[in-house]
């Protein structure tokens, strides 16, 4: 793969493209060869010295889509499929009780203040290599699969000019959405293919013209009492300054009745995928973590989100290492860190979250939570654009990461597709939004058994129907 460098200023990048970094898949066999599980992984992950410098490594992975008859590689054990295909940049899915499927198809607003001058043209430059300048449909679009062959034959638009849509929730008859600046709600009939009634506005969520993390993730709690926000940072460590981080790089707590809004949880960089621990009713949050300290640092993780928690950023990463790039400190913050509970790969751009409640994949996916893996940005040797599943053991992760879906890339380390949003379906198939294929990929079981270790960074091979 080539590989480039040029100077960036915080962050100019990563939110924009919603990267982080990459590890692909490895045989089972292989592991045994490995010495030590690599750095950034696992409950008790190894986090090397930071690494800094003028330059940060650049490594952006063009994209080009998928060629005909060209697929992503399912693990053992495991087929894929095309649910939908010739989407608009889709980036969250999100299912309905009677089966319908919800797509975002969305991109980041117009963002005048996220980069000026300069640094703004070197930003547009890797946007468009990595096929994140695409204008934003803003748009959710209903794909039904009548006959129930895991292929859409149906697609609706349900709702259309929205504000760079992400998160989508269903309440009763109350269906809600997060713009990147508010969530609104519309009256919803089940079976309905069409938002018809009027949206009103229940809460405002932070916006503005640097809107440096533009995605707004979503989710209601079991009571329908309360949705969950995913807000991310208005920059890479504050560097934009901390008066512009106001009910960011957190979860908001929303009350559905009155609109009114608190900070559930704070210190968490750009907590993109939101879901629920079945065992332990838990909220666990994937997070992408904060750039320019290293290959191998910090890692993105998932974790178990605490109400009134504070984990770290942008003070200090994984716990209480200090990020001494920060002015001023808050020490007394620091010492109220709290560790995520595991590690999955330092810019693997960890967005996606699922629970595997109901799938039907194998017994090896009974417990745990499967990650969409966007793919890094910045690391000489990349790492994510796969798909991968964390084991649980007791409502806790136990083990390292599985891969279930790789070969996004080409043999000239081009991106064909990137994963972000996933889904479990009425049928228990695993959905994969890839917002450079343009596809919703649908994950089954095929009959065959046999996990793969998901790290360290040997890019799984892209395959052909035929092959499987």
């Amino acid at each position: 793969m080539k590989k480039s460098t040029a100077p960036l200023i915080h962050g100019i990048v990563a939110a924009s493209l919603g990267l982080g970094a990459w590890a692909a898949g490895l045989p089972a066999h292989a592991l045994e060869a490995q010495p030590a599980t690599p750095p950034g992984y696992g409950p008790n992950p190894t986090l090397p010295e930071p690494q800094k410098g003028l330059l940060p490594t650049i490594n952006v992975a063009k994209a080009v889509g998928w060629p005909t008859g060209v697929q992503p590689q399912p693990a053992a054990g495991l087929a894929v499929t095309r649910f939908a295909d010739k989407l608009d940049h889709p980036r969250w899915v999100y299912v309905l009780p009677n089966g319908d499927v919800l797509v975002a198809e969305t991109n980041a607003p117009q963002r005048p203040d996220d980069g000026k001058g300069p640094k703004a043209w070197i930003t547009k430059q890797f946007q468009k290599k990595a096929g994140a300048t695409v204008k934003s449909a803003n748009r959710i679009t209903l794909l039904r699969d009548t006959n129930g062959d895991g292929i859409a034959d149906q697609r609706f638009v349900f709702a259309e000019g929205l504000n760079s849509p992400f998160g989508m929730a269903l309440i009763g008859n109350t269906f809600y959405v997060a713009n990147t600046d508010a969530v609104m709600r519309f009256p919803y009939t089940a079976g309905q293919t069409r938002l018809a009634g009027k949206p009103t506005k229940l809460a405002n969520l932070p916006g503005g013209s640097i809107n440096h993390h533009w995605t707004k993730s979503l989710i209601a709690n079991a009571a329908g009492t309360k949705l969950y926000a995913g807000i991310g940072s208005n920059s890479n460590v504050a560097e934009n300054g901390i008066e512009n981080e106001q009910n960011r790089a957190g979860i908001l707590e929303i009350d559905v009745q009155t609109g009114a809004t608190r900070v559930f949880a704070a210190g968490l960089r750009n907590p993109v995928g939101l879901a629920w621990e079945p065992t332990s009713k838990a909220l666990w949050t994937s997070v992408n973590e904060r750039d320019e300290l290293g290959d191998d640092l910090v890692p993105d993780y998932i974790t178990s989100v605490q109400d009134g928690g504070f984990y770290g950023w942008p003070y200090s990463w994984y716990g209480r290492h200090v990020d001494d790039r920060v002015k001023p400190q808050r020490p007394e913050l620091v010492e109220k860190a709290l560790v995520p509970d595991y590690a999955v790969g330092a810019h693997t751009a960890s967005l996606g979250l699922a629970s595997a409640e109901g799938n039907k994949l194998t017994q090896t996916y009974a417990s745990g939570m499967f990650i969409g893996q966007h793919g890094s940005w910045n690391r000489k040797q990349p790492a994510g654009y796969k798909v991968v599943f964390v084991p649980f053991v007791g409502a806790k992760p136990s083990g390292m990461p599985l891969d279930v879906l790789t070969g996004f890339l080409n043999e000239k380390g081009e991106a064909m597709g990137r994963p972000v949003g996933v889904a479990v379906d009425r049928q228990g198939a695993l959905l994969v939004a890839d917002d450079v294929g343009n596809v919703i990929w649908r994950v089954t079981a095929s009959g065959a058994a046999g996990p793969t270790a998901a790290f360290p960074a040997a890019t799984g091979a892209a395959s052909t129907p035929a092959a499987q």
